[in-house]
């Protein structure tokens, strides 16, 4: 429970409610800073082109450090106080209050949209009921018999309307529409033109990542999460989009083999699956590139 500061000394509540004092090494400080600053670069960019101002962000991050401070940092057997919060968090508890009566809200519309687009989509794909012989997801009627589009939403997508889910995958060019027939153009569901869906992603995904490097450096007890990449930084540009169409091909056929046990296993897709505990559970993967010029450049400067 750590409050880090200039003075690399850091806080943190005892089991016994009190306030300690911990000294963190200058190299974890430092490494730690270090991290802090790659990871935000890429967000601020983003946060500027967005017209997000650093008081804007500055409040956001407030929220969040009393929102965590609250329910993940309180003392076993005692009710969270703003006094604790604050010492916790380093915010006065004047600004503890303060935050805590802004309310904020998830943007529930869209990641409802997203979660029954992505379904259908993986419904699709992975249920023989809506292929062709070839093994390969079908052209479906629109309206009709248990193959038909509208067949798929009721499965996969509950009470909403299979005109709004096919709107919604026109609208993403995940779908065509060919002599009443819908057509399936992607076998994964990304937002091609809307910013806010795009952004949702960033909200969930990044999270994700965050949360699992979390887990492999402060949990002694358990296994870690599988975490990996590769990546070379001295390549030429012209070999890139071989390893693109590579990337994309090799890591979605992984993603559809594990997306089908996962549906043998979750309750809302197989009812059958029995076991105790609700847990959620997946797989991410992501592509990344960029510009070493200069970098380079500049190491050649200084040899």
């Amino acid at each position: 429970m750590l409050h880090y500061s200039a003075n690399k000394f850091g806080t943190y509540l005892g089991n016994d409610g009190k306030v300690r004092k911990l000294y963190m090494s200058q190299s974890i400080n430092k490494t730690l800073t270090t991290a802090i600053l790659r990871l935000l670069r890429p967000l601020v960019r983003l946060l500027l082109r967005h017209g997000i101002s650093y008081g804007a962000f500055a409040d956001l991050a407030k929220a969040v450090y009393v929102d965590v401070a609250d329910k993940e940092f309180s003392v076993e057997g005692k009710k969270q106080t703003a006094s604790r919060i604050s010492i916790v968090t380093g915010l006065s508890r004047k600004e503890v209050a303060r935050v805590q009566a802004i309310e904020t809200r998830e943007d529930e519309a869209v990641m409802q949209q997203y979660n029954r687009a992505a379904r259908v989509i993986s419904g699709w794909v992975r249920d023989q009921q809506f292929h062709k012989q070839e093994n390969e997801p079908a052209d479906l009627m629109l309206e009709g018999d248990d193959k038909s589009f509208a067949s798929l939403v009721k499965i996969y997508s509950g009470d909403m309307p299979s005109r709004a889910i096919l709107d919604e995958l026109l609208r993403v060019k995940a779908v065509e529409l060919i002599d009443n027939k819908v057509r399936l153009l992607t076998h994964a569901y990304i937002p091609a033109e809307g910013e806010s869906e795009k952004l949702h992603i960033l909200g969930t995904d990044v999270a994700l990542l965050i949360n699992t490097i979390d887990h492999n450096i402060s949990n002694k007890t358990e296994p870690a999460y599988f975490q990996r990449k590769v990546a070379y930084d001295n390549l030429p540009e012209e070999g890139l989009a071989q390893l693109r169409n590579m990337s994309q091909e090799k890591a979605q056929a992984l993603l559809e083999h594990i997306d089908k046990y996962l549906a043998t296993q979750d309750r809302d897709s197989n009812p059958e699956s029995k076991g105790t505990g609700c847990k959620r559970a997946g797989l991410g993967i992501y592509y990344f590139e960029e510009d070493m010029s200069n970098k380079k450049a500049e190491e050649k400067e200084n040899v």
